[in-house]
Formats: structure tokens, sequence, C-alpha cells
């Protein structure tokens, strides 16, 4: 490990224990509330270390939540089906897709639209009407990743074979497809709106610049890309940064100028266990970093370690910025949920 002699960005703040896996967590959008979800079904609500209890464990996952951009619905989804959105501590509705297992979903960045997977479909459910505006089939597979587009224009879906990219304003327009000879295990738009990035089993990253038919291939990865994570600053260029991670390492892409080279490579290496999330803060190159080693890595600059966090014993599972930035928070493999804020 590393040891740091900068002084310390994050001390820790509050912490809380669920009673196994932390399988996801999110903050709203206004920073007030971590929302958290567990392998054994719990959601919990954290507020300035008031805990809710949404609901109590009964046995089966729940894989993924999401706040909606304006802040007033909480989605989650996992293991019996089911998704449920809550506005503040009221569950407002059920969703029920039983025997499927729920464990995608996405809300539009512009309307209280929510996208979900369904095995090799995915729904796509508008909370103030209540209904399923349209169903999806991205049929070469299992959806693997979902991600609209910040203006709400595109909704992107991964799986085997690549990404294919509905038009939101007519969803029964043909899908553009970023075709692949492998599987896109996670993808994501850049902020700005201009890349997608796939990262695939095959140990390569696809970026596709919006416009561009030609997209670009970087390989050399020790195993599958597991997860990608884009950058809101940007360089000089005008280019956000992109992290990819495989295994234990981290590699970080910058743009060039010259577009036949596309994109430059660093290779970040402290950790010793999975890397299992990383996420760069809002309008910052500060990026974390979470494995089963048990730390949490800040890499200032997406360049070098600046500060390392502890408290999960067995690994860290999860993490989510805090939208302004005050606070880092990070689910454990043992239902440790960490927060850490910011040294001002």
């Amino acid at each position: 490990m590393n040891s740091t002699t900068k002084a310390q960005e994050f001390t820790e703040f509050s912490s809380a224990l669920l009673s196994d896996y932390v399988t996801a967590i999110a903050w709203s959008t206004d920073g007030n509330t971590l929302a958290a979800t567990s392998a054994a079904g719990e959601v919990i609500l954290w507020n300035e270390d008031d805990l809710v209890n949404l609901q109590a464990g009964y046995g089966k996952s729940v894989d993924c939540l999401a706040f909606s951009p304006d802040g007033k619905f909480l989605a989650i989804a996992g293991q019996d089906g089911q998704v449920k959105i809550w506005q503040g501590d009221e569950l407002i509705a059920t969703l029920d897709n039983a025997p499927a297992w729920v464990d995608k979903l996405a809300w539009n960045h512009t309307s209280n639209q929510l996208a979900f997977s369904l095995g090799r479909y995915v729904q796509v459910w508008d909370a103030d009407t209540n209904d399923i505006v349209v169903t999806l089939n991205f049929d070469n597979s299992s959806v693997l990743a979902i991600d609209w587009r910040r203006d709400g224009q595109y909704l992107a879906i991964s799986g085997y074979q690549g990404v294919k990219i509905w038009h939101t304003q007519d969803w029964d327009e043909e899908p553009y497809i970023l075709s692949m000879p492998t599987v896109s295990v996670a993808m994501a738009w850049s902020p700005d709106g201009r890349f997608l990035g796939s990262g695939n089993m095959d140990r390569s990253v696809t970026v596709l610049e919006w416009g561009n038919p030609d997209p670009w291939v970087m390989r050399g990865f020790p195993g599958k890309i597991r997860h990608l994570a884009w950058s809101e600053a940007t360089t000089p260029l005008g280019a956000p940064i992109l992290a990819s991670s495989s295994v234990e390492g981290i590699v970080v892409w910058e743009k060039l100028e010259d577009e036949s080279l596309g994109w430059e490579a660093r290779v970040l290496t402290n950790h010793v266990g999975v890397i299992n999330a990383i996420a760069f803060a809002p309008q910052s190159f500060l990026l974390a970093s979470v494995a089963a080693d048990g730390w949490l890595c800040l890499w200032h600059n997406a360049q070098e370690v600046s500060q390392i966090l502890t408290g999960a014993s067995a690994g860290f599972s999860c993490l989510a910025w805090h939208p302004q930035n005050q606070y880092i928070a990070a689910g454990g493999e043992q239902g440790e949920l960490l927060i850490w804020s910011k040294v001002s």
C-alpha cells in the first residue's frame, strides 16, 4: 500500500451497518439523503445520522437503486422482479415482473421516466402517468447496462454484440447499433453527451464519438472491463477523461489532439483486490476507486493516490460521490455503510 504524504482530504463522518453485503448506494440530487440497499433486501435512507428503514431484509437481494433527477422518487429493484418506487418514505408504486430478475435501472435526466432491465428487454415507465411507455427488445442477450444521455434524447442499452441506442422522441425508429464481436459489459455516456464508452468482455474499451461512425478501440487489459467512469471536468482540449477498471488495475484515457492517435492511456496501480467501483467527483478529476482489498483510493488528478480510506475489512462493494462533493460514501461486503466528509 502506498503511503501518502498529502494532508487528509476526507475524514470519517458517519457509519451504519446493514445485515448483508451492500449492493448499491446513491445520493439524492440535493445531497440531503443517501439510500443504500443490501443482498438481504434491505432499503435504508441516511439523512445526517437519521436512519430510516424503508424495507426490512426478507432474503431476496435488492441490486440497483436510483433517485429521479428532480429528487422526488427513489426506485429500487432486484431478485424478486419487483420495481418499487418511493416518494419520501411512502411506497407509491410496485411494478411486478416476476420471475424476471431486475438488476439494472436508470432514470431519464430530463423527465421522470425510468428504464429497467427484464432479461433481453428494457421497459420504460413514466412516474408522472404511472404507465409503461415502451418495451424495447435488445434481442441479442440479457441487458448488461442501461444509460440515458444527459439531454434525455437517447437511451443506450448494452450486452452481447455491442450497444443499441434508441432515439427517445421516436421509440419506433430502428436503434443505432454500435456493433462489436464481443460483450459490452459496462457502458456509459460522457456527461457532455459527446462520447459513449463501452468496456468489453474481450479486454477492450470502445469509444464512440456521437456522429462519427468510426469508434476508437483500445486494448491491452489484464481481464474483462468491469467498470467505466467519465469525468464531468474536461481537459484543455475540451474532452472529458475516461477511467476503466479491470481486475485490480485502472486505466485512464485522455483524448489526444491528433484524431488518428485517439486516446492516450495511463495505468493506475495500487489495489491488490478486484476493483468493484470507480467514480469521478463531480466537476473534478479526483477519481475514487473501491476494491475487495478493503481500500477506498482517492487519485489526485486521476494520476496518483492522495489518500486511502478503510473500514470494510472484507472489502468494499460500491461507492457514491455527494453531488456537491461534500461527502463520499461506500458500502462494504459485510454490510458496512461508511460516509466521509471533506476536510474544510
